[in-house]
């Protein structure tokens, strides 16, 4: 059996025609190793085609091999095998450098930011919070950045920057993905309406209310006017003067043609000829008889509206042609009010440039950035933005900003970090850089994706000029370009002049040991993980070194500490990778079919092999299930907390069943457990598109909404879903929306009989277990901690494991912390992946432990345990905390800190509130002083 699937893996590997996104490669080319399957995996596939005779025709069936008349013992042929893709080595792995702002002191950056928004006048506040997205893109949590994005939008001024900002929130959401649904839809919000980010001012109390685009579309004329009817209108003697083109007269008002511009004046009224004269010569002046009849129309009326679109195009060059500013602005808004679909934008935008029509492009440019990520890959698009040339275009019409720069780079690094494209928005990004952290951000983002395409002297170039710019992890990049020009201690004496020079972070060390070996490299690693449990690297470095000598199941284990912690695919296809080599090809399955959740796409093996075929390849080699069976053990996974196979179970009966909307649900929930967002979203909209009716469909549309912050439309659609058909996620969904917000008496009590209300309804245990769990903890915030001890009880005798976390929140409350953590203990022993319980028992007792060391006056030794956490996961409880501790000792100083910290992760968060004003206030002593 393992000669057969072997056999067909290595048939496989001539596919040239599969591309994806590989989260990290397993063997990247660096310094002491060559891309590809390496030299150690040249003499294996030498050595295989020398032995074996593999059928090399690509097919979903498994394939079998034969031997030259040789028998070849098959542990043989899994080590040929898996030499053939190239083996892990531990010298060639290196961790990511991540490209996005990082702060050597992370909670100063964030208590600086609140403090200059706070500050700020009111107009550069969308400037400010456009800063706080930056500093927000790093971190796990993708609903902080898109926070920041909305409030930059609500304060915006001009219309450059709201038609940027609305359509980068609906990227946000992917709406494009959403099948019947058009670029130009508006989310029932002036924050996202197309038409509303066309009007300039600053209104940041309106941005939220409902849209009104609807209600005032353009009416249509029922006939062109016509010229004879306008001039009926004005009498005959009104007339002095004619403009002359070809052999036709335009008579019109010399007062109101004069009034159009100052050259008009001058002309007509100046010292010109022209003002002496009753007929002007106006043929060479680029104007048709018809334009000419509309602009003595436009100076008595002082409107487009009743003209063809070609008149106004004309209009407005002559508008341009002599500085018509009113005329010009009426033309401008006329033919962006037409702007509605990709046709016209790509037909009007060449007009809007060469005429320097600002509102014009702004609509033009508005249906290109909401039909990305799609038009951001026609060339006909990307050639107004790309090159030098096109931004000096978009600059003399207003449209070429940092802002606009960094929506399209993220775009193109998310979708091709390698291409010409992405290198050239990101060059354009640098232009456009006036800031420091701009230019931190654009000249770092560029160093990694110059080392990304192994250009290392340019990325060196960039990550110093980062460096200059103020971005100390920036010298990560340099010291990892210089090791690639093979620098290798240059590299190391960089990294350890950091460690020196800084408090020390995880990733200071873990980039140290890429640069020293033996014992040295180990404590470096071991330093890292300590700092900061969350980088995946050093326990990778040491799974493989474990594997390299032949401790595979010590290798497993050590993998399982990070994924146990933190779910990646490239861990999970490493830890796959060790269970292929051991024969146990059921795990090995379940990790391959999870990574396929978090990147349909996923290469295995350095790119070479794509997850879906190694699936067919493995399925083979399990115990099949039957629907009726994935159900069974979807719910056995779900109980014991057991997420990874649970999405390998959702994974295998959608390979079965593609359209089963509440399969798909289901695997949007898994992956918002697993902090999964973009997966998460990627599969409720799947959901929405194979909803079978309309109460369906509003409920995943409403889940949609609440998880990228539109928590009032969320709600709207559970409404008009429980109008359609009571169920159980309509009322769920509603009853969710509404607790996340300060609840008061009334509002505990309505989302309570929400919570009844789904209960009451149709649905499985998995889906009930969540509403109880949920309904004890509206009750623990109401302060009736019996009512909600008894949900927790019901969820866990339908075996909702993860009840056991709310009870212990009930036992610690009534300060009975033993039984918390007993009770926490009980979800370990029961929950597979329990890195969440681990987390969760820790926080009762290390705040426990913080509390304790406080009552014994050990503050410092308090402070001590909490900052340990906060250096890699600055947590809003774990900052209050420490504020409130620094509170206690008199520190104003660092209380004041940790609060706008705090503060700049929630800026609604009562209790900090309320302890940041007190720091605030001057003491009596220091009153005392001021009076004296």
């Amino acid at each position: 059996m393992q000669n057969n699937i072997f056999a067909t893996m290595r048939s496989l590997k001539i596919m040239e025609g599969c591309k994806g996104t590989q989260v990290y490669a397993l063997n990247p080319s660096g310094t002491g190793g060559g891309g590809g399957v390496g030299s150690v995996g040249e003499k294996f596939l030498q050595h295989l085609q020398d032995h074996l005779r593999v059928n090399s025709i690509r097919s979903k069936s498994t394939r079998s091999f034969q031997t030259n008349n040789v028998q070849v013992d098959n542990n043989t042929v899994l080590a040929e095998a898996l030499a053939t893709y190239g083996l892990p080595q531990s010298d060639l792995l290196e961790p990511v450098i991540e490209p996005c702002l990082k702060s050597v002191d992370f909670v100063d950056t964030l208590a600086s930011v609140y403090r200059r928004i706070e500050s700020c006048p009111q107009f550069e506040k969308s400037g400010m919070y456009l800063e706080q997205c930056a500093i927000f893109r790093g971190l796990p949590d993708p609903k902080l950045f898109r926070r920041s994005l909305r409030s930059a939008r609500q304060h915006a001024v001009d219309v450059h920057s709201k038609v940027v900002l609305s359509s980068w929130l609906r990227f946000e959401r992917r709406e494009d993905e959403l099948i019947g649904t058009s670029s130009m839809d508006c989310c029932g919000r002036n924050i996202e309406c197309p038409k509303n980010s066309l009007v300039s001012g600053y209104n940041p109390e309106s941005v939220y209310d409902l849209c009104t685009c609807s209600q005032s579309r353009r009416e249509d004329t029922d006939a062109e006017i016509s010229m004879g009817d306008d001039e009926c209108s004005t009498s005959e003697e009104d007339f002095d003067m004619s403009f002359c083109i070809g052999d036709d007269e335009v008579r019109c008002i010399r007062y109101n043609i004069a009034s159009l511009s100052r050259p008009f004046k001058q002309m007509l009224y100046g010292s010109f000829s022209e003002s002496r004269r009753e007929k002007i010569n106006f043929s060479q002046n680029g104007i048709s008889v018809k334009g000419m009849r509309a602009a003595e129309i436009f100076s008595r009326e002082k409107s487009v509206d009743s003209f063809e679109p070609d008149v106004v195009l004309e209009l407005l060059s002559l508008a341009n042609r002599f500085c018509c500013e009113e005329m010009k602005t009426a033309c401008d808004a006329y033919l962006a009010s037409l702007v509605c679909d990709m046709e016209r934008a790509m037909l009007l935008i060449e007009y809007g440039m060469d005429e320097t029509a600002h509102l014009l492009v702004a609509a033009c440019l508005q249906v290109f950035m909401r039909e990305l990520p799609s038009s951001v890959r026609n060339p006909n698009v990307t050639r107004f933005f790309c090159s030098a040339e096109a931004r000096e275009r978009l600059a003399l019409a207003g449209h070429a900003s940092f802002l606009l720069y960094y929506f399209l780079s993220q775009i193109a690094m998310d979708d091709d970090m390698k291409s010409n494209m992405t290198v050239m928005l990101l060059e354009r990004l640098g232009e456009c850089a006036s800031k420091s952290w701009q230019k931190q951000l654009a000249f770092h983002q560029l160093g990694c994706v110059m080392l990304e395409r192994q250009e290392f002297k340019d990325a060196q170039k960039w990550f110093e000029e980062a460096v200059e710019a103020g971005h100390v992890y920036s010298l990560v990049g340099v010291a990892r370009a210089k090791y690639k020009r093979g620098h290798k201690y240059e590299a190391y004496k960089m990294m350890n002049s950091l460690v020196s020079d800084y408090s020390p972070t995880g990733w200071m060390y873990q980039e140290r040991s890429l640069y020293c070996s033996g014992k040295e490299k180990m404590m470096d690693l071991d330093t890292a993980t300590e700092l900061d449990p969350t980088l995946s690297y050093p326990f990778k470095y040491r799974a493989v070194l474990m594997m390299e000598e032949s401790n595979i199941e010590a290798a497993i284990q050590e993998i399982n500490r990070i994924i146990g912690f933190r779910v990646s695919p490239d861990c999970l296809e490493l830890r796959a990778w060790f269970s292929i080599s051991m024969g146990d090809y059921e795990h090995a399955l379940i990790d391959v079919r999870a990574i396929l959740t978090f990147e349909p796409n996923y290469m295995m093996f350095h790119g070479k092999l794509h997850g879906d075929h190694l699936v067919e390849l493995l399925r083979h080699h399990v115990q099949q299930w039957s629907q009726a069976d994935c159900w069974m053990q979807l719910y056995d996974r779900w109980s014991c907390v057991d997420d990874i196979g649970s999405l390998a179970v959702v994974h295998h009966m959608l390979a079965n069943d593609p359209g089963k909307s509440l399969v798909r649900f289901r695997q949007s929930l898994l992956l918002l457990r697993l902090n999964c967002q973009k997966a998460a979203m990627r599969s409720l909209r799947l959901a929405r598109n194979h909803s079978t009716s309309e109460q369906e469909r509003l409920v995943y549309e409403g889940w949609l909404l609440y998880d990228t912050g539109h928590r009032e439309e969320a709600l709207a659609k559970a409404e008009e879903s429980i109008s359609i058909q009571r169920s159980f996620e309509a009322f769920f969904l509603k009853a969710y929306a509404l607790a996340d917000s300060n609840l008061d008496t009334e509002s505990s009590s309505f989302v309570i009989q929400l919570l009844e209300e789904a209960l009451r309804c149709p649905s499985d245990g998995l889906r009930k277990g969540q509403a109880l769990n949920n309904l004890g903890s509206v009750y623990v915030d109401c302060d009736k901690l019996d009512l909600a001890a008894d949900c927790y009880m019901n969820a866990l005798n339908i075996k909702h494991t993860r009840a056991h976390q709310g009870l212990a929140r009930v036992y610690h409350l009534k300060n009975q912390r033993k039984a918390a953590y007993d009770e926490m203990t009980k979800y370990i022993d029961k929950a597979r992946s329990n890195a969440s319980a681990y987390e969760k028992r820790s926080e009762y007792c290390d705040r426990d432990m913080a509390k304790i060391l406080m009552d014994d006056h050990k503050e410092a030794e308090a402070i001590s345990e909490l900052s340990k956490a906060i250096s890699f996961k600055p947590d809003l409880q774990l900052l209050h905390l420490r504020a409130a501790f620094h509170d206690s000792m008199g520190d104003r100083i660092s209380t004041r800190r940790d609060c706008e910290a705090a503060l700049c992760l929630d800026p609604s968060h009562a209790d900090t509130i309320e302890l940041y004003h007190r720091a605030r206030e001057p003491s009596d002593e220091q009153q005392q002083k001021e009076r004296s």
